[in-house]
């Protein structure tokens, strides 16, 4: 398998630190305000990259941190005159709602900044102790300049950063490039009691934290947003290495950013579309779908178009399974698997994946068109919508499940099962009860699922 390490800027093979397991931090949320379209991107970006690797047969410890203790958190509270408490829970909420909708599937550990201050405190006090950071009038800073190998993933050379350039201006500070580990408590602002004073981690140090007390040393992935390659990312690598004398992480993945009319999405220029305002007016996995058809590490141009036309090419997808419905024996095409396998091995080609994911199923349609069996194709396809995560949200009962779990109720079929109130509404005109079929389908009309009658019995496809 082979992946672009922005540690090195090369493909490289993938070799685990531990056979036949996989350790992944992916920086989360700083919860300050609701998601925007980039965020949902980064989130289904490298869960399709987890899924794929369990899928190949690993054991993935995904962890994937909260930033619940941060200046824009504290800023954000301020304007609103309300504690940070209230931003938090607010925030993370929406973040939470979207990637359930989105289908990303639940960390392994979600650790928060504000439950692992202890292993902060320790970090810090391995570097002051070993010379890698001063304390100055309850502050703590990292001497970016006791880092020989400081640059070696942003490229950038300490001679040519210049002060005050994405860097606090400190007289303080023995050096403009150094960066704060532990912030002096003021007034108002959350607070915890260390050696040098109270006060409150630096953003870099949390994520530092949390990823040694969960993964270790020399862990396998970290991952997050191109955006954060410089400085956070960066300035992980130098603190990290600078205490434990060894590596941080082996394989450094970075998905590109989503833009709007050409700038990149940012919380704090204002230049975004909702993610949860994009999840109500279209299908979530539509959404997610855009987000996969363009190369991980590519920048993704924000276009009304790209959701229409994702929701077109889900009814393609969708509508071959409903034909085939039910759990398929069959061993999936080898064939296709291997077409797949190649794609995602070349540094998770998804676009490239999903081009076979269409390919069975064109040449599954001509099959079951043509009266032959279809059965081996039906069960990659199965395997690969599981592994991109692109399952039929209604038959999932996933987006509609409360509409169509009271159906069910009221038909008597199962829970949150479009098929199963099919099967109803068949039994029901077997037996001429055009009352119930009639009422079966319009109600799950005015839900957007049509339903058509076949010789094979009744089918749906969203509207």
């Amino acid at each position: 398998m082979k992946v672009y390490n922005t540690l090195g800027r090369e493909l490289q093979e993938l070799e685990p630190r531990d056979a036949g397991k996989i350790g992944m931090y992916v920086c989360g949320a700083t919860v300050q305000s609701d998601p925007h379209l980039g965020h949902g991107r980064s989130a289904v970006v490298f869960d399709v990259i987890r899924r794929y690797l369990e899928w190949s047969g690993y054991e993935v410890t995904y962890v994937r941190n909260v930033t619940d203790v941060d200046d824009k958190i504290i800023n954000a509270a301020i304007d609103e005159g309300v504690t940070t408490s209230v931003i938090v829970d607010r925030a993370y909420t929406a973040f939470d709602e979207a990637h359930r909708r989105l289908g990303v599937k639940p960390p392994t550990i979600e650790p928060w900044a504000t439950h692992h201050i202890q292993e902060m405190l320790d970090i810090i006090g391995e570097l002051i102790e070993t010379g890698h950071a001063y304390a100055v009038d309850g502050d703590v800073y990292f001497s970016v300049r006791s880092d020989l190998e400081y640059g070696k993933l942003s490229r950038h050379d300490p001679d040519d950063l210049r002060s005050g350039a994405r860097i606090e201006t400190d007289e303080r500070k023995r050096d403009p490039l150094d960066f704060a580990l532990w912030k002096a408590a003021k007034p108002g602002e959350p607070s915890w009691e260390a050696p040098w004073g109270a006060g409150r981690p630096g953003w870099h140090i949390e994520c530092s934290a949390m990823a040694r007390k969960y993964l270790g040393d020399g862990f396998d992935i970290h991952a997050g947003g191109h955006d954060l390659i410089f400085p956070h990312h960066e300035n992980e690598i130098a603190q990290s290495e600078s205490a434990t004398g060894t590596s941080f992480a082996r394989y450094w993945f970075h998905n590109g950013m989503m833009n709007l009319e050409g700038e990149k999405m940012s919380k704090s220029t204002g230049h975004v579309v909702g993610l949860l305002e994009a999840l109500d007016e279209y299908r979530p996995t539509a959404v997610r779908l855009v987000y996969l058809r363009t190369h991980y590490r590519k920048p993704l141009d924000f276009s009304l178009d790209a959701f229409v036309d994702a929701e077109a090419a889900l009814d393609r997808l969708w509508g071959f399974r409903r034909r085939t419905p039910g759990p398929v024996e069959d061993a999936a095409d080898a064939a296709a698997i291997e077409r797949f396998n190649a794609a995602m091995e070349n540094d998770f080609d998804v676009a490239g994946a999903l081009g076979v994911l269409f390919d069975v199923v064109r040449e599954g349609n001509r099959r079951l068109d043509a009266g032959e069996d279809a059965g081996a194709l039906t069960a990659a396809y199965d395997e690969f919508v599981a592994v991109l995560g692109l399952g039929d949200d209604a038959y999932d009962g996933a987006g509609l499940d409360p509409e169509i779990a009271r159906l069910a109720e009221r038909f008597g079929a199962a829970p949150s099962d479009v098929d199963g109130l099919l099967e109803v509404r068949d039994r029901a005109r077997a037996e001429r009860d055009w009352a119930t079929s009639d009422a079966i389908r319009d109600d799950l009309a005015e839900l957007g699922i049509v339903v058509e009658d076949t010789a094979d019995g009744s089918r749906w496809h969203r509207g």
